[in-house]
């Protein structure tokens, strides 16, 4: 349906709201905020709807669509409402997104899929205690049964999926608990995503956080050998920039180069967060802080680099 397209962005939102208003259970956990906020910052500001990169719109406007279309034939079916969930946070509605997830699991509660989705958004909008719960929730449901390949929603140029459900449960739990600065029970998170069959990209971007983990509960030399194999030749789909960053730990890579060589918001919020660790764990606080800071005023507020840093600032 080429048509799908060319709806003004005006029209497509209010496509959803409609149809969550009519189907969706409300959470009433989050905060009450204005029109056009997302969420409220740890440090007090509040996070307002991000604008889609032009670029990118016309294809995210087409999916979700596509999604609303799928969701309104068959409201009951848990693909459907994951794809609108997932679609919808695309464009940078995380609060409705969250409410999609809810329903998800109000409708399905025994899927684990459901709770992993909405924790990750839990992480988004700043309620790492929700997202956590969640988290738990998708691991105690997702004990007995295989693991399954998670479809990208914005797939790598190979269009080769690189997690899993259980690896991105894990994964994003140890997120959560790193955020708020617990960093042993962040540490066992990674430790169990570690134990899964994992593709290379999603061992990298695991090794590293679990190695920040580590160096940050102050257990250097069991970091040391957790990163001890990881070497320039391992090749990626798309996590190379954590890769870059994991042989900047080890002393292989410039890291002075890094954030001239990188392009995208994201990315850089990505190199910037573990380029201001690096210097944190090697006592140069000061530019740790301004490397944060420089983060934070980008303005870049989703990315897990900019949650960090922002974590970062807010216990400083």
């Amino acid at each position: 349906m080429t048509t799908l397209k060319f709806f003004p962005k005006t029209l497509l939102m209010t496509a959803v709201i409609v149809i969550m208003a009519i189907s969706c259970r409300q959470r009433y956990d989050l905060p009450v905020l204005p029109s056009g906020a997302q969420a409220i910052s740890l440090l007090g500001d509040t996070l307002k709807t991000p604008d889609v990169n032009p670029a990118d719109f016309d294809e995210f406007n087409s999916n979700l669509l596509r999604a609303v279309v799928d969701y309104r034939i068959d409201p009951e079916n848990p693909e459907y409402i994951i794809w609108l969930g997932r679609r919808t946070a695309y464009l940078g509605s995380y609060r409705e997104a969250l409410n999609i997830f809810t329903e998800g699991v109000f409708k399905h509660p025994e899927d684990p899929r459901m709770y992993r989705h909405r924790g990750h958004r839990y992480i988004t909008l700043r309620q790492f205690e929700l997202a956590i719960q969640d988290f738990e929730s998708a691991e105690n449901l997702m004990r007995n049964i295989p693991d399954q390949i998670e479809p990208d929603g914005l797939p790598n140029e190979a269009g080769i999926p690189t997690s899993t459900l259980k690896s991105n449960v894990w994964y994003h739990k140890g997120l959560a608990w790193y955020l708020k600065g617990e960093f042993d029970r962040a540490a066992d998170a990674y430790r169990n995503a570690l134990e899964l069959e994992l593709t290379d990209d999603m061992r990298i971007a695991t090794l590293y956080w679990y190695y920040m983990t580590l160096r940050r509960a102050g257990k250097d030399e069991e970091a040391g050998r957790l990163i001890a194999d990881v070497n320039p030749d391992i090749e990626l789909l798309e996590n190379d920039a954590y890769l870059s960053l994991i042989l900047v730990f080890k002393g292989l890579f410039e890291p002075e180069h890094l954030m001239e060589t990188e392009d995208g918001a994201l990315t850089n919020a990505t190199l910037g967060y573990g380029l201001g660790n690096w210097h944190y764990i090697n006592g140069r606080q000061e530019r740790a802080i301004e490397i944060w800071r420089s983060i934070y005023d980008a303005g870049h507020w989703a990315a897990f680099g900019f949650i960090a840093a922002e974590a970062e600032l807010a216990r400083l």
